[in-house]
């Protein structure tokens, strides 16, 4: 744990000595709801999409035959997997074949892999990185892995023996009996024990409203039709008739999308068809406890679960009670982007992907500027208290995701938009494709100083608001890019050196721009990760608002109470301001400055109820006792 930050006092002026520190209570038992664990509040998460991590075993590189349509013609004989460094948009010859890079840029593989991870751990631990969350790491032919062939074996192409794994699984049904451990498990398994030894938890991605066709149910359907014993699995429209030379099968998508078959409900629609619901049961039991000696040390910590809203909700509510038959301690966190307490309430979740309640308002003010600060807060107030105390000092702050543009793009791509539009322009035509179809522009350049600066307050923000921060892989690093699939470049490593981006997305040359690790935002993270652990009233403590001016768009509030208050100071604006904030009556008598956000000349003053304050434009600052 890492206690020490960077704190630049150019000019600073405090009344009176500072007072002892002192640790509030850990929170009573009784305020812990039963499906909230103690430690998620205390969770600096950080989500790792395996496949662009770090390529740390280039032998199990996937192949031409592992990809999604490897033999219909599509993807060229020439195929190859890319090399990790390459500017992003240049197209490599079997990606011109196919016709450009939104024709090919799916089809691409780096090699990421699960030793990739276990070799960097120890750099996420410096971070200050407590907790993973990864994408889809079970068996899948796609790049993003949400189209399962098996919920109960890691990807081969993730493990040390690709083909040797294939060969298991080939032997195995769907009863766990038949199942065996394979190369890949066993390595997700080291890497299980390997984070547990840092102190670092790890949840995984579960996928249980729909799988990949070459999931064995699936498979079996498709060849046998409504003679499969795994005929009422799915939800099919017709099957084929063989007096026929057309294949009538028909079956519905997510989405529509046929390559992910839809999981059946029951016959009320209350809950999944007991076959795949025992079938994830099962699975669900090997992860939690893999050597099945009731102790789930040796298992994860977790799961988060995609599209969890559409999944009937009597499923979830005796998954969740599965799941902590096995660890009670387990964080179970639903994707849903609208208000998730109802949902939570009745499936027994700990929490939700805080899109709705922190990433759109965070967007409106922190980078947009199309709410003053006063409308961000009534909105933060309202959506937190959605939710009981304990689940809102676990839900999962993000910015951003795999499903989104990264940070520091959204910030390039800054624009006011309508304050009455719920996302505030979030995730709304945030890419190139996005801008080739529906007229709109998006811009792919590297973040200047005013961007860096605008992401520094949103990370500031972010790990001290309520809740448990999740960081995307990359963002530290100062990782940019627009909606998927730019989302998912390559990790950029220091260790690595990588060609300029020169090149746009249709192929057309444009002014080189350094792409490099950059280690000033890398420390400016683990500096203000390192602040969150160091007050327990950042991860514990209530949200007060001191002073809310929306002409000069700065926000003053603490978390916690009384003398162990922590003040956070925001401006947002592109211009200096200076300010009074009066203190209550029960706070501290004297603030030291703990942490700012750049070095810059500031002021604090503190006289007998208020704190007097001089702030550099898109600055940040941190008082405590």
């Amino acid at each position: 744990m890492r206690t020490h930050y960077r704190y630049p006092l150019l000019f600073v002026v405090v009344a009176l000595a500072a007072g002892c520190e002192s640790t509030p209570p850990a929170p009573q038992a009784d305020l812990l709801a039963p499906n909230v664990p103690a430690w998620a509040a205390d969770a600096v998460f950080y989500q790792i999409f395996p496949e662009r991590f770090r390529n740390g075993d280039p032998s199990n590189d996937p192949t031409r035959a592992s990809l999604e349509t490897p033999v219909d013609g599509r993807v060229p004989e020439t195929w190859a997997v890319s090399p990790w460094t390459h500017d992003w948009y240049a197209q490599a010859p079997w990606e011109r074949e196919m016709g450009g890079f939104y024709q090919s840029v799916f089809d691409r593989r780096y090699g990421g892999d699960l030793q990739g991870v276990i070799d960097r751990l120890d750099y996420l631990a410096d971070l200050g990185v407590n907790a993973l969350y990864f994408n889809p790491v079970f068996y899948a032919r796609s790049l993003h892995k949400y189209d399962g062939n098996s919920f109960h074996h890691i990807d081969p192409h993730f493990g040390p023996d690709p083909q040797g794994d294939v060969a298991l699984m080939a032997q195995e049904t769907a009863d766990p009996a038949t199942w065996h451990w394979t190369a890949a498990d066993r390595l997700f398994l080291r890497l299980l024990e390997e984070a547990h030894a840092r102190g670092i938890r790890v949840i995984i991605d579960g996928v249980f409203n729909h799988t990949g066709r070459d999931f064995f149910a699936f498979a079996d359907l498709r060849a046998n039709q409504a003679q499969s014993p795994y005929a009422d699995w799915y939800i099919v429209r017709a099957f084929d008739d063989p007096a026929t030379p057309e294949d009538e099968f028909a079956y519905e998508g997510w989405w529509g999308v046929e390559t992910l078959p839809v999981f059946a409900d029951n016959e009320d629609g209350t809950d999944l068809h007991p076959g795949p619901k025992q079938y994830i049961f099962n699975a669900t039991a090997r992860w939690m406890d893999p050597n099945g000696d009731g102790d789930p040390s040796d298992g994860i910590d977790g799961w988060r679960l995609d599209v969890a809203n559409e999944v009937p909700i009597g499923f979830w509510a005796d998954w969740n009670a599965h799941v902590r038959s096995f660890n009670p301690e387990a964080y179970t966190v639903t994707e849903l982007w609208e208000d998730a307490a109802t949902f939570l309430a009745e499936g027994g979740f700990s929490a939700t992907m805080n899109y709705h309640g922190f990433a759109f308002p965070v967007k409106g003010w922190l980078i947009d500027r199309s709410i003053p600060p006063t409308t961000f807060v009534d909105l933060l107030d309202e959506r937190r208290e959605e939710y009981p105390e304990p689940v809102q000092r676990v839900l999962q702050n993000l910015i951003d995701s795999h499903d989104t543009d990264r940070l520091a793009s959204m910030i390039v791509n800054r624009i006011p938009a309508d304050g009455e539009q719920d996302q505030f322009g979030y995730d709304r035509q945030v890419s190139p494709r996005h801008a080739a179809r529906e007229g709109f522009t998006y811009d792919v350049r590297k973040p200047d100083v005013t961007d860096r600066q605008i992401q520094q307050l949103v990370a500031l923000f972010q790990m001290t608001y309520v809740g448990a921060p999740m960081i995307y892989y990359g963002t530290e690093a100062g990782m940019w890019g627009a909606d998927d699939p730019d989302d998912r470049m390559p990790m950029v490593w220091p260790d690595l050196t990588y060609a300029p981006a020169a090149t746009n997305p249709d192929g057309t040359p444009r002014p080189p721009a350094t792409v490099a690790f950059d280690s000033t935002v890398y420390r400016f993270y683990r500096d203000v990760i390192a602040l969150r652990h160091a007050y327990p009233v950042l991860r514990e403590g209530g949200f007060e608002v001191l002073a809310a001016h929306d002409t000069q768009d700065v926000l003053v509030f603490r978390r916690g109470e009384a003398e162990e208050a922590v003040v956070v100071a925001l401006n947002r604006s592109d211009e200096a301001h200076s300010l009074r904030v009066p203190l209550p009556a029960e706070a501290a008598t004297s603030y030291t400055v703990r942490f700012v956000t750049r070095d810059e000349a500031y002021r604090v003053q503190q006289d007998a109820g208020a704190l007097l304050l001089e702030l550099p434009p898109r600055f940040g600052l941190v008082l405590a006792p």
